[in-house]
């Protein structure tokens, strides 16, 4: 009889016990009253303490009694920063957010091609970043130029400083250049050096969008280059043009322009202009290092988002009269440039 009490107490216990768990796993881990995802900030100097008693009053969750006993479980403290609390989240899943600091994200694409003007620019319409986009402190990104920037697409903590994004760019350009002067790599000739290389790269990356493109417009401009050819690169005039900002923002570019006085204007000046116009990304510095093998002088737009290419003037013409024709389809007042 009393072995048979023993049993009965025995289950009794392991029912009390698993429904205490049940009960608390649905607590922590399933019951939310997220009903649409909700932005919270972690301040300096906050507690968990206070951190509880502002998620319950914002209703974020149903008992700071129970986020703080899953912030414990996780770890005992809670990580300054911007969250973004998804819908459906539990105390425990909006516990451990805070508590690892999975801070609420927000996305940054610099596009290839863009001045630093551009770049900085782009950045001050970024709702998401804080702060603004100079500095006068002698720090490297105080002081940025052309071809400093490494554009791509950068994943970063809402309410990050531009300055910070920036900086991150201007260390990733400066990995590749470090990574290519261990390697020892010398550009093609009659390049010499990085600055050479990316400055190339760069007008490489203003004349054609087509990554696949790329090495053929490379290997005109080299090609060019070893005869003792002038570049006659429009992106270098437009630069001028812009005082460095690189977009001519509408307005279109003359035959008259291309007189204008600067050793960046390569209708004027032969070989390359003393520092990059643009930043650039991989595929225009992979296109200048391995350029096509083509005895190609000339190109010229082709209508289509492309380029036609020519060995001899005769040809390039012919290309250039098409071109011209559909610009005056598209603008009959334009005067076209015609190099």
């Amino acid at each position: 009889m009393r072995k048979r009490t023993r049993k009965i107490f025995t289950r009794y216990v392991f029912l009390i016990a698993v429904a205490m768990f049940a009960v608390i796993y649905y607590a922590l881990c399933v019951r939310t009253t997220i009903r649409e995802s909700v932005m919270f900030s972690i301040n300096s100097g906050d507690t968990v303490t206070s951190v509880a008693r502002r998620l319950n009053n914002e209703e974020i969750i149903f008992s700071d009694v129970a986020f703080k006993m899953a912030t414990r479980l996780q770890g005992g403290r809670v990580q300054v920063g911007e969250y973004e609390i998804p819908r459906g989240a539990s105390v425990w899943l909006i516990a451990n957010m805070l508590t690892h600091g999975k801070v609420a994200t927000t996305t940054v694409v610099i596009p290839e091609g863009l001045t630093i003007l551009q770049i900085k620019d782009l950045l001050r319409g970024a709702q998401n970043l804080t702060g603004d986009v100079d500095c006068d402190d002698g720090r490297p990104v105080c002081d940025l130029a052309d071809g400093d920037i490494f554009p791509d697409t950068y994943y970063v903590a809402r309410g990050t400083s531009r300055l910070a994004v920036l900086e991150l760019a201007r260390k990733n350009m400066e990995s590749i250049k470090n990574k290519w002067m261990r390697l020892r790599r010398n550009p093609p000739a009659p390049l010499s050096g990085w600055n050479d290389l990316i400055t190339l790269a760069s007008i490489v990356q203003r004349e054609t969008p087509r990554a696949s493109e790329m090495p053929i417009v490379a290997s005109v401009y080299l090609n060019r280059l070893r005869r003792g050819m002038r570049l006659q690169a429009d992106p270098t005039v437009v630069y001028v043009l812009t005082d460095g900002y690189g977009d001519m923002r509408g307005e279109p570019l003359l035959r008259g322009h291309l007189k204008i006085d600067s050793p960046y204007n390569t209708y004027r000046n032969k070989g390359l202009p003393p520092a990059p116009i643009a930043n650039v990304g991989r595929a225009a510095i992979r296109a200048v290092m391995k350029p096509a093998d083509t005895n190609y002088l000339y190109f010229v737009a082709d209508g289509q988002g492309g380029h036609k290419f020519s060995t001899d003037y005769e040809s390039h013409m012919k290309h250039h009269a098409d071109w011209r024709e559909i610009k005056k389809l598209n603008n009959p007042e334009l005067e076209s440039v015609n190099y």
